[in-house]
């Protein structure tokens, strides 16, 4: 697939994954719209581009690890699995009920999610101990982290980011979905942690800062990071909070919204 044909692509389906997240969630109910939705293309490139999974064999030994540290944006996922196959689209009109397959933060009962997170904080510790358990054994899988940048107040975060850098665990790619925006407003107005590309340089980590809703950007980000060895990878991701449906941009109300039907309609007209 040539360059311009892979980013069209991956742009479609960056679409079709808020589409997906706006249907789950249906009208007059809640649900983690805004940091859902500010993922898509990142999921996009990780999913339907970089990383090796197998839909027919979720526990394949060669797969790539995916772990949502911030595990309020599952829909996210979802939407990704169930695009590739992992599981059908029925299940969306399950979300978040008694004993469903699908709930509102990852569980393991879903094919192709690795571990239950979303107790914030605590996603890249797993992702660490994934990443130095296939360096032990010398297995060239690699492990995507992704966290939100209100959960960046974490102590035992940055426990982690020490220990990732200390080890030299090369096949971790960690990214901060920089939104600025959290449950109950703009990071900076709660708990100021920027600069956080300094931060994490002084951790020990290879950072990059880029556009996240830039296919183009993103591959280009997951691409330099390839090449870098010895070291732990960070991409800090600016995005939108609510990207692609205008009236939860931007807005903490929509972290964990309410969509009204009239919304609801908006928001698949806006996205078609």
């Amino acid at each position: 697939m040539e360059v311009k044909e892979k980013i069209s692509y991956l742009e479609k389906m960056s679409k079709q994954i808020r589409r997906d997240i706006v249907q789950m969630i249906g009208p007059n109910n809640k649900g983690h719209i805004g940091g859902s939705c500010s993922m898509a293309e990142i999921i996009s490139v990780l999913f339907f581009d970089e990383m090796n999974v197998r839909p027919v064999d979720p526990e394949w030994e060669g797969r790539d690890r995916f772990l949502f540290s911030k595990g309020h944006a599952a829909l996210a996922q979802y939407a990704a699995l169930a695009e590739l196959g992992f599981f059908s689209k029925d299940e969306f009109k399950h979300l978040k009920t008694l004993g469903a397959m699908l709930q509102g933060h990852p569980e393991t009962r879903t094919p192709g999610v690795e571990a239950n997170t979303g107790s914030l904080g605590q996603g890249l510790s797993i992702a660490c101990g994934m990443a130095a358990s296939l360096k032990i054994d010398k297995k060239p899988n690699r492990i995507f982290c992704v966290m939100g940048d209100g959960e960046q107040a974490e102590g035992q975060l940055w426990e982690a980011a020490m220990s990732a850098a200390n080890f030299s665990l090369d096949n971790l790619y960690a990214f901060i979905d920089k939104n600025r925006v959290q449950a109950t407003g703009f990071v900076n107005d709660r708990y100021k942690t920027d600069p956080l590309d300094k931060k994490w340089e002084a951790f020990g980590w290879f950072v990059q800062e880029i556009d996240g809703h830039s296919v183009k950007e993103i591959l280009a980000a997951v691409d330099r990071a390839k090449r870098e060895t010895g070291r732990p990878k960070l991409i800090i991701a600016d995005t939108i909070k609510g990207k692609g449906l205008s009236f939860a941009e931007n807005k903490a109300a929509f972290h964990n919204g309410l969509m009204t039907e009239k919304e609801y309609t908006q928001a698949l007209q806006e996205l078609a």
